[in-house]
């Protein structure tokens, strides 16, 4: 009898993963990043429904019950009007976190497209786009934000226009910067050799490669934005009463820490919580997209 013939086994090719899919991986093995992630999609959620489902309302005022230290009936306790400290803390939030992301994302939206533009056209072009850059960089941001104010009134989508315009500069570096290395790769070259125009190229073959670095800098945009307007506010030129923000709640708990120190430590507390969690965020971003440090 012949002996059966042993068949050789192939090898188990292993799946291939995407570079996302690898930086996603990687995300998840850094426990500060994941739970910065976790705290703000909780503090995002209890913002955005906590507030419905509290019995007071963030203007409602009980002049009988004001300064009440934290208990059952006010958890946070409340201000000098009476009001219910963790509703103004909750709807505060609201306005903290959205300057924050509609700020960002005007900043993100000139910024990106201005330094692209910049950076691929380069020669004079390039050259009197940055001056500008420069040139807005040295004006004091106080000034400009006041000055806006008195022209246009105070309104929170002014808040949101005069942040957004200052802080697009930083990204139009970043992104030229970026820009003006990738343009020398083979494959700009090969759409050029076919023919591409510019726009094309820019919006379809530079700008979706610049997406790792522009989402870590948007993580740390974020934070430096709601310092901001909680600088503004705390100078008198943010939101106007009756509406809050943690900045507007800082200021007031500044005003009166050494009596009734809830005022400052609740709002500080969280928005402090909130800046750690975006600093880790950002950094475990930057970590998990950084393809020369995934290699080492």
């Amino acid at each position: 009898m012949n002996s059966p013939s042993i068949q050789p086994v192939a090898p188990a090719i292993e799946p291939g993963h995407s570079p996302w899919a690898d930086a996603w991986h990687r995300l998840q093995k850094n426990r500060l990043a994941v739970i910065g992630g976790g705290v703000l999609v909780v503090l995002a959620l209890a913002c955005t429904f906590g507030p419905l489902l509290s019995a007071y309302s963030y203007e409602e005022q009980n002049l009988s019950n004001s300064f009440a230290p934290p208990g059952t009936a006010h958890w946070l306790g409340t201000d000098q009007l009476g009001r219910d400290l963790l509703v103004r803390l909750l709807y505060g939030g609201r306005i903290s976190l959205g300057v924050g992301l509609c700020a960002t994302f005007v900043a993100l939206t000139i910024g990106v497209v201005y330094g692209a533009v910049a950076g691929y056209l380069g020669g004079r072009t390039d050259a009197v786009m940055m001056r500008l850059v420069d040139i807005i960089y040295a004006l004091p941001f106080t000034i400009f934000v006041i000055l806006l104010m008195v022209f246009f009134g105070r309104n929170i989508v002014l808040l949101f226009v005069a942040i957004g315009a200052v802080e697009w500069l930083t990204m139009a570096r970043i992104v030229r910067g970026q820009v003006m290395t990738l343009k020398k790769m083979e494959f700009i070259e090969a759409a050029r050799s076919l023919g591409f125009g510019n726009r094309r190229i820019i919006f379809r073959h530079l700008l979706p490669n610049l997406l790792g670095p522009v989402i870590v800098y948007t993580t740390l945009t974020i934070p430096a934005v709601m310092l901001l307007e909680a600088f503004l506010s705390f100078l008198g030129l943010g939101v106007q009463p009756p509406m809050s923000s943690w900045g507007t709640l800082i200021k007031d708990g500044a005003e009166k820490m050494e009596e009734y120190w809830w005022l400052l430590i609740f709002p500080g507390t969280i928005f402090s919580l909130t800046l750690f969690s975006l600093n880790f965020l950002g950094d475990g971003l930057r970590d998990a997209l950084d393809v020369r440090a995934a290699k080492d």
